[in-house]
């Protein structure tokens, strides 16, 4: 074997085991390691002095065990409404349901609903204001409603002429990018962007895409700021302090949601109703598969999908337990193989699907038999132009 042929077989090689992320894997830490962007008080605490401020929060907005309202109140900030994304306030509604706007606690503050009978502040809401604070925990998903919140309040901030600050947070998903790009015809609340499922962004550097790529309408550019992580690399599976929402109750959830949930825009359950929601997928009629579930009715899931009914199913937290040897990419097998088994076919998918996916494409291929390989290869030119956009916005280290 002569040495160029040597060095070809070489390159190769090294060039699928980067691909699988082989020699840069993922590190697992929990998020008590890093410095938020909300912790750094003393970063933004004087652009609140002698403003009127309102807050973008639910309750992943810690500072420690300390709510970021009650931080800023304590601090003497004239905090005048509030506002808060699906599942409201306290994270415990459920999924899809309308959140009610209110007041918090004893303070009188208005809580206003932006997962209710509107999703972007009305001209109303923005009056009064001098500064708007964002405080969301993000899962770096397309589908995950928190960025289309985001991209409305920087639309009306925009709108209004006020300056919007972004307190970021680590995205446990960042370690990749991946999944077709939504195309236009398929724009809606889980989905406003032309990016994949998995972007790979903290949300305060999708914040700064959504502007410098001129996303928000009528030509309008928000008057960001973004206060940066400490300690954060795009390398790290985060373990998250708070459940970002009430079904993604474990950072094993969190790790397989960009996969899994893919399952909500088919005839599956993904476990909500269990303890293990996001974990799991299954139907009744699933016999081939071994792990059984029984959807229940509990806070987060008051009436889930096959409540009561025992589900055939696969439990996939161990394969999240292997994240360090698992490739970093979105896993269509799990799907491919649940149609595959499913009998009737014609009822497998609902019109969700091709909302969460982006694309009609996905589920034509699934349906046409295709292999994972080859419908992965379908997205690669799409994802290359993605991430040269995407390196334009970075924070933090990729590698």
């Amino acid at each position: 074997m002569n040495a160029q042929l040597i060095f070809r077989l070489f390159f190769s090689v090294a060039s699928l085991l980067l691909s699988l992320n082989i020699f840069s894997q993922p590190q697992w830490i929990n998020e008590r390691s890093l410095q938020t962007g909300a912790q750094q008080t003393e970063a933004y605490s004087n652009l609140l002095d002698g403003k009127k401020v309102a807050i973008v929060a639910n309750q992943s907005s810690l500072i420690g065990m300390t709510h970021l309202v009650d931080s800023l109140l304590h601090r003497k900030v004239n905090v005048v409404k509030i506002f808060t994304p699906e599942h409201g306030l306290t994270g415990k509604v459920d999924a899809g349901a309308s959140v009610s706007s209110t007041v918090y606690s004893n303070t009188g503050i208005p809580v206003i609903s932006l997962y209710g009978k509107k999703k972007q502040p009305a001209q109303a809401d923005m009056s009064g204001i001098d500064l708007v604070v964002f405080d969301l925990q993000d899962v770096g998903v397309r589908f995950y409603t928190y960025i289309s919140t985001l991209t409305y309040m920087m639309q009306a901030c925009a709108e209004a002429g006020i300056p919007l600050i972004v307190l970021d947070r680590p995205n446990p998903n960042a370690f990749y990018v991946d999944g077709p790009l939504l195309e236009p015809a398929f724009r809606s609340f889980v989905g406003l962007h032309p990016v994949p499922v998995v972007y790979g962004l903290t949300i305060g550097e999708y914040a700064m895409m959504v502007n410098g790529e001129k996303w928000l309408e009528k030509g309008f550019e928000c008057d960001l700021t973004v206060i940066p992580l400490k300690g954060y690399t795009h390398r790290m599976i985060v373990e998250l302090a708070q459940n970002p929402s009430p079904n993604l109750k474990s950072w094993k959830a969190v790790y397989l949601y960009p996969s899994v949930c893919l399952f909500e825009g088919t005839v599956m359950s993904v476990g909500r109703g269990t303890e293990f929601p996001f974990e799991v997928y299954g139907h009744p009629e699933l016999k081939e598969l071994g792990f059984q579930f029984i959807p229940q009715k509990m806070s987060g899931a008051s009436d889930p999908k096959f409540l009561g009914q025992k589900c055939y199913g696969e439990r996939l937290s161990a394969f999240a337990s292997n994240y360090a040897t698992n490739p970093g990419r979105l896993h269509l097998d799990w799907l491919i193989r649940a149609y595959q088994l499913f009998g009737q076919k014609n009822l497998f998918f609902n019109t969700y699907f091709n909302l969460l996916a982006g694309t009609a494409q996905l589920r034509q291929q699934i349906e046409a038999g295709m292999s994972e390989t080859a419908i992965r290869k379908s997205w690669e030119a799409d994802l290359q132009t993605y991430k040269k956009i995407r390196a334009k916005y970075l924070l933090y280290p990729d590698e």
